[in-house]
């Protein structure tokens, strides 16, 4: 194969359980680590394997294909996302629910969207609010909220009246946020804004590292990446930098 398959296409996806997405004229497929065409350039889109499946759009509909290219859940939904902790959203005539890997509906289709599970929880709205549920279809956390994101170390951030908070997988709130915006927790610390700048804060809402960046990653191995006046770099727990050259 040659090494150089990449300029073959006019897209190219990062590689996700083996494989990378691929598009050429507007058509999507999906290459091996070798370059090799393993899944035809035959889809409108599609994203990145998760759970050993990838969603698949084609003519206005969607399904999953496996690594083989075979097409274990039919194209049949009007929207989708990825699979998460064994379940994925799917959605027909405006009302999305969950199935399993075979496709079978294990939460019914009647909520307007959702997100996806993370720690056994993934956010729905109806009737123009957000609230959360289990994977056997339980209200857990009411829908109450203007909105709500995933569950990241066991907590939550959510929007009501103008105000943004933090909730637990219980619905109680850790603290308010007095910040224009927030991510999600990534080893003990999120990242949050105001007046255009970001920076980090632990549980207690106490900032860690003082919102002067004009943006901010996760956490991940005690650094954080980040972007200051046009330069890019990272910075760990106790705010120490290190420039990208």
């Amino acid at each position: 194969m040659k090494e150089n398959w990449r300029t073959e296409y006019d897209s190219v996806a990062s590689f996700s359980e083996g494989l990378a997405w691929v598009e050429k004229d507007g058509k999507y497929g999906f290459v091996d680590r070798k370059g090799k065409l393993v899944i035809p350039l035959i889809y409108g889109d599609t994203d990145y394997f998760s759970e050993g499946l990838a969603w698949v759009e084609k003519d206005g509909k969607y399904g999953f294909v496996d690594k083989q290219g075979k097409l274990v859940i039919p194209l049949v939904y009007d929207d989708i996302d990825s699979f998460s902790e064994g379940l994925a959203w799917v959605e027909k005539e405006g009302k999305g629910g969950f199935i399993n890997h075979k496709g079978d509906v294990i939460i019914p289709l009647k909520y307007d969207a959702a997100g996806y599970f993370s720690e056994g929880l993934a956010q729905i709205k109806k009737k123009g609010k957000w609230g959360f549920i289990n994977k056997k279809g339980k209200v857990v956390i009411s829908c109450k909220y203007d909105y709500a994101d995933f569950f990241s170390e066991g907590l939550a951030w959510v929007r009501k009246n103008g105000k943004l908070g933090f909730i637990d997988n219980k619905g109680n709130i850790v603290f308010l946020s007095n910040y224009d915006c927030a991510g999600y927790f990534s080893e003990g610390l999120v990242g949050v804004r105001k007046n255009g700048k970001e920076g980090f804060v632990d549980i207690n809402g106490k900032v860690i590292i003082p919102l002067e960046y004009d943006f901010v990653g996760p956490f991940s191995d005690g650094l954080a990446w980040f972007g200051k006046d046009g330069k890019e770099g990272f910075v760990d727990k106790k705010g120490n930098v290190k420039w990208d050259d």
